[in-house]
């Protein structure tokens, strides 16, 4: 059996935007807020339907301000 080496926790996608599918869910690491690209965020004005690694560079958690690169992808 190989195990392959996992940088980061298990989860996360350690800002590899690449790695996200257009219709990824992830929850915020610290406030546990999730961005559902179905829904999109009012907060900041994104429309529903904008995938995660779609968000603008300047996109923060609107609950807690967390970097979107802390966010971790959810099953």
């Amino acid at each position: 059996m190989s195990v392959e080496h996992f940088e980061g926790f298990e989860g996360s996608y350690l800002g590899n935007r690449e790695v996200l599918r257009p219709d990824s869910r992830l929850e915020c690491k610290i406030c546990w807020w999730v961005y559902d690209p179905a829904t999109g965020d009012p907060q900041w004005q994104i429309p529903a339907g904008t995938p995660f690694a779609d968000l603008p560079s300047h996109w923060r958690c609107p609950n807690c301000d967390c970097e979107p690169d802390q966010f971790l992808l959810l099953p």
